[in-house]
Protein backbone atom coordinates (compact mmCIF):
# COMPACT_ATOMS: atom_id res chain seq x y z
CA UNK A 1 0.00 0.00 0.00
CA UNK A 2 2.80 2.50 0.91
CA UNK A 3 4.41 1.98 -3.00
CA UNK A 4 0.80 2.40 -4.43
CA UNK A 5 0.37 5.37 -2.43
CA UNK A 6 4.13 6.49 -3.37
CA UNK A 7 3.66 5.77 -7.10
CA UNK A 8 0.81 8.05 -7.16
CA UNK A 9 2.08 10.96 -5.40
CA UNK A 10 5.08 10.66 -7.26
CA UNK A 11 3.52 10.31 -10.50
CA UNK A 12 1.28 13.34 -9.78
CA UNK A 13 4.33 15.42 -8.35
CA UNK A 14 6.11 14.97 -11.76
CA UNK A 15 3.62 15.93 -14.05
CA UNK A 16 3.07 19.20 -12.14
CA UNK A 17 6.37 20.14 -13.11
CA UNK A 18 6.71 21.90 -16.62
CA UNK A 19 8.07 24.70 -18.29
CA UNK A 20 6.39 27.70 -20.24
CA UNK A 21 5.50 25.63 -22.94
CA UNK A 22 3.90 22.74 -21.00
CA UNK A 23 1.83 25.38 -18.81
CA UNK A 24 0.64 27.53 -21.98
CA UNK A 25 -0.15 24.00 -23.54
CA UNK A 26 -2.54 23.25 -20.57
CA UNK A 27 -3.78 26.38 -19.83
CA UNK A 28 -4.94 26.32 -23.55
CA UNK A 29 -6.89 23.11 -23.42
CA UNK A 30 -8.14 24.25 -20.20
CA UNK A 31 -9.99 27.26 -21.59
CA UNK A 32 -11.70 25.41 -23.98
CA UNK A 33 -12.49 22.51 -21.38
CA UNK A 34 -14.30 25.50 -19.62
CA UNK A 35 -16.22 26.36 -22.33
CA UNK A 36 -17.57 22.68 -22.87
CA UNK A 37 -18.92 22.41 -19.31
CA UNK A 38 -20.39 25.71 -19.90
CA UNK A 39 -22.27 24.54 -23.25
CA UNK A 40 -22.60 21.23 -21.92
CA UNK A 41 -24.33 22.73 -18.75
CA UNK A 42 -26.39 24.45 -21.77
CA UNK A 43 -27.33 21.87 -23.21
CA UNK A 44 -28.94 20.02 -20.07
CA UNK A 45 -31.21 22.54 -19.16
CA UNK A 46 -32.39 23.37 -22.55
CA UNK A 47 -32.12 20.10 -24.37
CA UNK A 48 -30.56 18.80 -27.30
CA UNK A 49 -32.56 22.00 -29.30
CA UNK A 50 -29.81 23.74 -29.40
CA UNK A 51 -28.09 21.41 -31.69
CA UNK A 52 -28.54 21.27 -35.33
CA UNK A 53 -30.02 17.80 -34.72
CA UNK A 54 -33.28 16.85 -35.71
CA UNK A 55 -36.21 14.23 -36.01
CA UNK A 56 -34.70 13.44 -39.52
CA UNK A 57 -30.87 13.63 -38.24
CA UNK A 58 -30.54 12.59 -35.19
CA UNK A 59 -26.62 11.40 -35.21
CA UNK A 60 -24.85 14.47 -35.97
CA UNK A 61 -21.48 15.53 -34.77
CA UNK A 62 -20.72 14.12 -31.66
CA UNK A 63 -21.80 10.36 -32.79
CA UNK A 64 -19.27 11.16 -35.81
CA UNK A 65 -16.72 11.99 -33.25
CA UNK A 66 -17.72 9.24 -31.34
CA UNK A 67 -17.26 6.31 -34.23
CA UNK A 68 -14.00 8.08 -35.17
CA UNK A 69 -12.11 8.24 -31.84
CA UNK A 70 -12.95 4.64 -31.20
CA UNK A 71 -10.77 4.08 -33.98
CA UNK A 72 -8.21 6.23 -32.83
CA UNK A 73 -8.50 3.50 -29.91
CA UNK A 74 -7.95 0.47 -31.79
CA UNK A 75 -5.12 1.71 -33.34
CA UNK A 76 -3.17 1.90 -30.49
CA UNK A 77 -2.23 -1.89 -31.45
CA UNK A 78 -0.61 -1.22 -34.24
CA UNK A 79 2.18 -0.25 -31.52
CA UNK A 80 1.32 -3.13 -29.52
CA UNK A 81 1.01 -5.53 -31.95
CA UNK A 82 4.45 -5.38 -33.70
CA UNK A 83 6.05 -5.07 -30.32
CA UNK A 84 4.69 -8.34 -28.56
CA UNK A 85 3.96 -10.94 -31.75
CA UNK A 86 6.88 -9.60 -34.10
CA UNK A 87 9.34 -8.60 -30.94
CA UNK A 88 10.07 -5.13 -32.77
CA UNK A 89 12.73 -3.38 -30.27
CA UNK A 90 12.06 0.22 -31.41
CA UNK A 91 8.17 -0.53 -30.85
CA UNK A 92 8.74 -2.44 -27.70
CA UNK A 93 10.20 0.79 -26.04
CA UNK A 94 7.37 3.07 -26.58
CA UNK A 95 4.50 0.33 -26.35
CA UNK A 96 3.17 2.00 -23.24
CA UNK A 97 2.69 5.09 -24.57
CA UNK A 98 0.46 3.46 -27.36
CA UNK A 99 -1.74 2.07 -24.15
CA UNK A 100 -1.65 5.44 -22.97
CA UNK A 101 -2.99 6.80 -26.21
CA UNK A 102 -5.63 4.05 -26.16
CA UNK A 103 -6.78 4.75 -23.15
CA UNK A 104 -7.15 8.55 -23.44
CA UNK A 105 -9.14 8.25 -27.06
CA UNK A 106 -11.69 5.71 -24.74
CA UNK A 107 -12.60 8.39 -22.44
CA UNK A 108 -12.93 11.03 -25.36
CA UNK A 109 -15.33 8.22 -26.76
CA UNK A 110 -17.43 8.30 -23.17
CA UNK A 111 -17.71 11.97 -23.30
CA UNK A 112 -19.20 11.78 -26.60
CA UNK A 113 -21.49 9.33 -25.62
CA UNK A 114 -22.46 11.61 -22.43
CA UNK A 115 -22.67 14.64 -25.16
CA UNK A 116 -25.02 12.50 -27.77
CA UNK A 117 -27.26 11.00 -25.38
CA UNK A 118 -28.57 14.65 -24.11
CA UNK A 119 -29.10 12.86 -20.76
CA UNK A 120 -26.71 12.36 -18.06
CA UNK A 121 -29.38 10.42 -16.28
CA UNK A 122 -29.87 8.22 -19.62
CA UNK A 123 -26.81 6.18 -18.90
CA UNK A 124 -28.43 4.38 -15.95
CA UNK A 125 -29.72 2.09 -18.46
CA UNK A 126 -26.27 1.46 -20.21
CA UNK A 127 -24.79 -0.11 -16.83
CA UNK A 128 -25.17 -3.76 -16.77
CA UNK A 129 -27.24 -5.44 -13.98
CA UNK A 130 -28.22 -1.87 -12.62
CA UNK A 131 -30.67 -0.54 -15.53
CA UNK A 132 -31.98 -1.66 -18.44
CA UNK A 133 -29.39 -3.09 -20.94
CA UNK A 134 -30.63 -4.28 -23.80
CA UNK A 135 -28.09 -7.49 -23.67
CA UNK A 136 -27.15 -9.50 -25.97
CA UNK A 137 -30.22 -7.79 -28.36
CA UNK A 138 -29.16 -4.56 -28.43
CA UNK A 139 -25.88 -3.53 -30.91
CA UNK A 140 -25.19 0.00 -28.74
CA UNK A 141 -24.99 -2.89 -25.39
CA UNK A 142 -21.97 -4.88 -27.36
CA UNK A 143 -20.47 -1.57 -27.76
CA UNK A 144 -20.56 -0.73 -24.48
CA UNK A 145 -19.42 -3.58 -23.58
CA UNK A 146 -16.47 -4.14 -25.66
CA UNK A 147 -15.48 0.11 -25.45
CA UNK A 148 -15.00 -0.77 -21.33
CA UNK A 149 -13.37 -4.00 -21.51
CA UNK A 150 -11.43 -2.29 -23.86
CA UNK A 151 -10.20 0.45 -21.58
CA UNK A 152 -9.95 -1.97 -18.65
CA UNK A 153 -7.39 -3.82 -21.00
CA UNK A 154 -5.19 -1.37 -21.79
CA UNK A 155 -4.93 0.42 -18.02
CA UNK A 156 -4.11 -2.66 -16.53
CA UNK A 157 -1.37 -3.46 -19.10
CA UNK A 158 -0.26 -0.22 -19.29
CA UNK A 159 -0.31 1.08 -15.55
CA UNK A 160 1.24 -2.38 -14.36
CA UNK A 161 3.91 -1.84 -17.07
CA UNK A 162 4.51 1.48 -15.55
CA UNK A 163 4.45 0.02 -11.70
CA UNK A 164 7.13 -2.26 -12.52
CA UNK A 165 9.25 0.03 -13.96
CA UNK A 166 8.82 2.26 -10.77
CA UNK A 167 9.44 -0.34 -8.33
CA UNK A 168 12.47 -2.20 -10.46
CA UNK A 169 10.71 -5.22 -10.35
CA UNK A 170 9.86 -7.84 -12.99
CA UNK A 171 6.93 -8.26 -15.26
CA UNK A 172 5.02 -11.31 -14.29
CA UNK A 173 4.52 -12.79 -17.90
CA UNK A 174 2.09 -15.19 -16.67
CA UNK A 175 -0.38 -12.49 -15.89
CA UNK A 176 1.14 -9.94 -18.02
CA UNK A 177 1.07 -11.62 -21.48
CA UNK A 178 -2.18 -12.98 -21.50
CA UNK A 179 -3.68 -9.54 -20.96
CA UNK A 180 -0.93 -8.14 -23.77
CA UNK A 181 -2.76 -10.76 -26.40
CA UNK A 182 -6.01 -10.73 -25.09
CA UNK A 183 -6.05 -6.55 -25.97
CA UNK A 184 -4.51 -7.19 -29.25
CA UNK A 185 -7.67 -9.00 -30.30
CA UNK A 186 -9.77 -7.06 -28.42
CA UNK A 187 -8.94 -3.78 -30.22
CA UNK A 188 -10.26 -5.52 -33.59
CA UNK A 189 -13.82 -5.78 -32.11
CA UNK A 190 -14.22 -1.99 -30.70
CA UNK A 191 -14.20 -1.28 -33.86
CA UNK A 192 -15.78 -3.87 -35.38
CA UNK A 193 -18.93 -3.80 -33.17
CA UNK A 194 -19.30 0.18 -33.91
CA UNK A 195 -19.45 -0.56 -37.20
CA UNK A 196 -22.05 -3.25 -36.91
CA UNK A 197 -23.69 -0.85 -34.32
CA UNK A 198 -25.00 1.20 -37.76
CA UNK A 199 -24.59 -1.18 -40.18
CA UNK A 200 -27.07 -3.56 -38.84
CA UNK A 201 -29.63 -0.54 -40.10
CA UNK A 202 -31.82 -2.03 -43.06
CA UNK A 203 -33.83 1.35 -43.26
CA UNK A 204 -30.28 2.96 -43.80
CA UNK A 205 -28.94 1.96 -47.01
CA UNK A 206 -25.73 3.61 -47.07
CA UNK A 207 -24.56 1.64 -44.33
CA UNK A 208 -26.06 -1.41 -44.72
CA UNK A 209 -23.71 -3.82 -46.41
CA UNK A 210 -20.70 -6.13 -44.87
CA UNK A 211 -17.52 -3.78 -45.90
CA UNK A 212 -18.54 -1.42 -43.48
CA UNK A 213 -16.47 -3.16 -40.65
CA UNK A 214 -13.35 -3.63 -42.81
CA UNK A 215 -14.15 0.12 -43.74
CA UNK A 216 -13.56 0.68 -40.15
CA UNK A 217 -10.55 -1.34 -39.82
CA UNK A 218 -8.60 0.18 -42.11
CA UNK A 219 -9.27 3.79 -41.56
CA UNK A 220 -8.44 3.40 -37.67
CA UNK A 221 -5.34 1.27 -38.38
CA UNK A 222 -4.43 4.43 -40.76
CA UNK A 223 -5.97 7.73 -38.46
CA UNK A 224 -4.45 6.06 -35.51
CA UNK A 225 -0.70 5.68 -36.53
CA UNK A 226 -0.85 9.29 -37.44
CA UNK A 227 -1.78 10.79 -34.46
CA UNK A 228 0.60 8.35 -32.85
CA UNK A 229 3.64 9.15 -35.24
CA UNK A 230 3.33 12.98 -34.60
CA UNK A 231 3.09 12.37 -31.13
CA UNK A 232 6.23 10.73 -31.39
CA UNK A 233 7.72 13.10 -33.41
CA UNK A 234 6.44 15.63 -30.32
CA UNK A 235 7.86 13.78 -28.06
CA UNK A 236 11.52 13.39 -29.84
CA UNK A 237 11.60 16.93 -29.80
CA UNK A 238 10.20 17.86 -26.79
CA UNK A 239 11.67 14.85 -24.07
CA UNK A 240 14.90 13.24 -23.11
CA UNK A 241 12.93 10.10 -24.25
CA UNK A 242 14.02 9.09 -28.18
CA UNK A 243 11.67 7.40 -30.05
CA UNK A 244 13.72 5.19 -32.75
CA UNK A 245 13.33 5.91 -36.43
CA UNK A 246 12.31 1.70 -36.86
CA UNK A 247 9.26 2.79 -35.26
CA UNK A 248 8.18 5.87 -36.58
CA UNK A 249 8.96 4.48 -39.83
CA UNK A 250 7.45 1.14 -39.36
CA UNK A 251 4.22 2.84 -38.33
CA UNK A 252 4.81 5.30 -41.65
CA UNK A 253 4.37 2.22 -43.86
CA UNK A 254 1.46 0.83 -41.77
CA UNK A 255 -0.09 4.24 -42.76
CA UNK A 256 0.44 3.77 -46.25
CA UNK A 257 -1.13 0.03 -46.98
CA UNK A 258 -3.90 0.78 -44.80
CA UNK A 259 -4.76 4.06 -46.58
CA UNK A 260 -4.76 3.02 -49.88
CA UNK A 261 -7.12 0.21 -48.86
CA UNK A 262 -9.40 2.60 -47.43
CA UNK A 263 -9.14 4.45 -50.73
CA UNK A 264 -9.94 0.98 -52.62
CA UNK A 265 -12.58 0.30 -50.35
CA UNK A 266 -14.16 3.92 -50.86
CA UNK A 267 -14.17 3.65 -54.54
CA UNK A 268 -15.19 0.26 -54.93
CA UNK A 269 -18.30 1.65 -53.01
CA UNK A 270 -18.61 4.44 -55.32
CA UNK A 271 -18.43 2.09 -58.17
CA UNK A 272 -21.45 -0.56 -56.96
CA UNK A 273 -23.70 2.32 -55.32
CA UNK A 274 -23.72 4.22 -58.45
CA UNK A 275 -23.13 2.17 -61.56
CA UNK A 276 -27.04 1.26 -61.31
CA UNK A 277 -28.21 4.55 -59.71
CA UNK A 278 -31.29 3.14 -57.73
CA UNK A 279 -33.42 5.00 -54.83
CA UNK A 280 -30.95 3.38 -52.64
CA UNK A 281 -27.75 5.25 -53.59
CA UNK A 282 -29.24 8.63 -52.52
CA UNK A 283 -27.34 9.21 -49.58
CA UNK A 284 -24.04 8.68 -51.41
CA UNK A 285 -25.31 10.33 -54.27
CA UNK A 286 -26.40 13.35 -52.26
CA UNK A 287 -22.91 13.28 -50.96
CA UNK A 288 -21.19 13.73 -53.37
CA UNK A 289 -23.57 15.84 -55.96
CA UNK A 290 -25.97 16.80 -53.40
CA UNK A 291 -29.71 16.03 -54.09
CA UNK A 292 -32.44 18.12 -54.88
CA UNK A 293 -30.61 21.40 -54.52
CA UNK A 294 -28.91 20.55 -51.29
CA UNK A 295 -25.06 20.71 -50.94
CA UNK A 296 -24.37 21.41 -47.58
CA UNK A 297 -21.88 17.75 -47.32
CA UNK A 298 -20.88 17.99 -50.82
CA UNK A 299 -17.85 20.25 -50.04
CA UNK A 300 -16.96 17.70 -46.98
CA UNK A 301 -16.91 14.52 -49.06
CA UNK A 302 -14.79 16.06 -51.78
CA UNK A 303 -12.52 18.09 -49.12
CA UNK A 304 -11.87 14.78 -47.28
CA UNK A 305 -11.02 12.56 -50.94
CA UNK A 306 -7.95 15.22 -51.77
CA UNK A 307 -6.77 15.02 -48.30
CA UNK A 308 -6.59 11.52 -48.06
CA UNK A 309 -5.49 10.80 -51.93
CA UNK A 310 -2.84 13.76 -51.69
CA UNK A 311 -1.76 12.19 -48.10
CA UNK A 312 -1.48 8.34 -49.21
CA UNK A 313 0.91 10.02 -52.57
CA UNK A 314 2.90 11.76 -50.06
CA UNK A 315 3.24 8.82 -48.23
CA UNK A 316 4.17 6.58 -51.31
CA UNK A 317 7.06 9.29 -51.74
CA UNK A 318 10.29 7.86 -49.36
CA UNK A 319 11.85 11.45 -49.25
CA UNK A 320 8.69 12.30 -47.50
CA UNK A 321 7.74 9.51 -45.51
CA UNK A 322 11.15 9.17 -44.17
CA UNK A 323 11.93 12.67 -43.63
CA UNK A 324 10.60 14.01 -39.97
CA UNK A 325 10.45 17.67 -40.85
CA UNK A 326 7.79 16.29 -43.84
CA UNK A 327 6.19 13.66 -42.12
CA UNK A 328 3.54 15.54 -40.12
CA UNK A 329 2.12 17.00 -43.28
CA UNK A 330 0.76 13.96 -44.70
CA UNK A 331 -0.16 12.59 -41.29
CA UNK A 332 -2.25 15.60 -40.58
CA UNK A 333 -3.96 15.88 -43.56
CA UNK A 334 -4.68 11.87 -43.82
CA UNK A 335 -5.96 12.20 -39.89
CA UNK A 336 -8.44 15.21 -41.13
CA UNK A 337 -9.71 13.62 -44.28
CA UNK A 338 -10.69 10.32 -42.18
CA UNK A 339 -11.81 12.86 -39.71
CA UNK A 340 -14.34 13.51 -42.20
CA UNK A 341 -14.99 10.78 -43.93
CA UNK A 342 -16.16 8.96 -40.95
CA UNK A 343 -17.83 11.84 -39.98
CA UNK A 344 -19.88 14.40 -41.85
CA UNK A 345 -19.36 12.13 -44.81
CA UNK A 346 -20.58 8.91 -43.17
CA UNK A 347 -23.08 9.26 -40.62
CA UNK A 348 -25.01 12.42 -41.49
CA UNK A 349 -25.47 11.34 -45.39
CA UNK A 350 -26.64 7.71 -43.83
CA UNK A 351 -29.60 9.80 -42.80
CA UNK A 352 -30.24 11.78 -46.26
CA UNK A 353 -33.09 10.96 -47.59
CA UNK A 354 -35.16 9.49 -44.26
CA UNK A 355 -36.83 6.41 -44.81
CA UNK A 356 -39.53 7.70 -45.58
CA UNK A 357 -38.01 10.09 -48.57
CA UNK A 358 -37.49 13.17 -46.56
CA UNK A 359 -34.42 15.02 -47.72
CA UNK A 360 -33.17 17.42 -45.29
CA UNK A 361 -29.70 18.77 -43.69
CA UNK A 362 -27.94 19.08 -41.04
CA UNK A 363 -25.71 21.74 -39.94
CA UNK A 364 -23.93 21.93 -36.10
CA UNK A 365 -24.44 24.37 -33.92
CA UNK A 366 -22.09 26.52 -32.00
CA UNK A 367 -22.73 24.37 -28.59
CA UNK A 368 -21.85 21.24 -30.76
CA UNK A 369 -19.04 23.19 -31.92
CA UNK A 370 -17.38 24.15 -28.84
CA UNK A 371 -18.43 21.32 -26.78
CA UNK A 372 -17.32 18.88 -29.11
CA UNK A 373 -13.65 21.07 -28.85
CA UNK A 374 -14.05 20.77 -25.36
CA UNK A 375 -13.84 16.84 -25.50
CA UNK A 376 -10.82 17.07 -27.78
CA UNK A 377 -9.10 19.31 -25.45
CA UNK A 378 -9.94 17.54 -22.51
CA UNK A 379 -8.52 14.13 -23.81
CA UNK A 380 -5.64 15.96 -24.79
CA UNK A 381 -5.02 17.12 -20.78
CA UNK A 382 -5.84 13.37 -20.03
CA UNK A 383 -2.94 12.36 -22.74
CA UNK A 384 -0.24 15.19 -21.55
CA UNK A 385 -0.34 14.11 -18.46
CA UNK A 386 -0.32 9.96 -18.93
CA UNK A 387 2.53 10.65 -21.33
CA UNK A 388 4.43 12.77 -19.39
CA UNK A 389 4.49 10.25 -16.29
CA UNK A 390 5.02 7.40 -18.56
CA UNK A 391 8.07 8.94 -20.39
CA UNK A 392 9.48 10.27 -16.59
CA UNK A 393 9.20 6.39 -15.18
CA UNK A 394 10.74 4.88 -18.50
CA UNK A 395 13.69 7.51 -18.23
CA UNK A 396 14.10 6.30 -14.66
CA UNK A 397 13.35 9.83 -13.53
CA UNK A 398 10.17 8.56 -11.35
CA UNK A 399 11.54 5.72 -8.69
CA UNK A 400 10.47 4.27 -5.94
CA UNK A 401 12.25 5.50 -2.93
CA UNK A 402 13.98 8.15 -5.17
CA UNK A 403 15.30 11.39 -3.08
CA UNK A 404 12.50 13.76 -3.58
Amino acid sequence: MQQLTSFAADYTRYVLKGGTKFYAWMGSLAVLIIGMMYVFYLQNTEGLIVTGMTSQIHDGLYFANLVFLVGVAAGAVTIVFPAYVYHHEGMHKVTVLGEMLAISAVIMVTMFVFAHMGRPDRLWHMIPLIGIYNFPHSMLGWDVLVLTGYLILNAICGFYYLWVKYTGGEINRKFFMPLVYISIVWALSIHTVTAFLIATMPARPMWFHGMMPIRFIATAFAAGPCLIILAFLIVRRNTKMWVEDSAIDLLSTIVTWCLGIALFLTMSEVVVELYARTEHANGLYYLMFGLHGLTALVPWFWSSIVLMVASFVLFLIPAVRKNYKLLPIPCVMAFAGIWIEKGMGLIVPGFVPTPIGEVTEYYPTFVEWLLTLGIWAFGFFILTILLKGAIGILQGEIKYGAAK
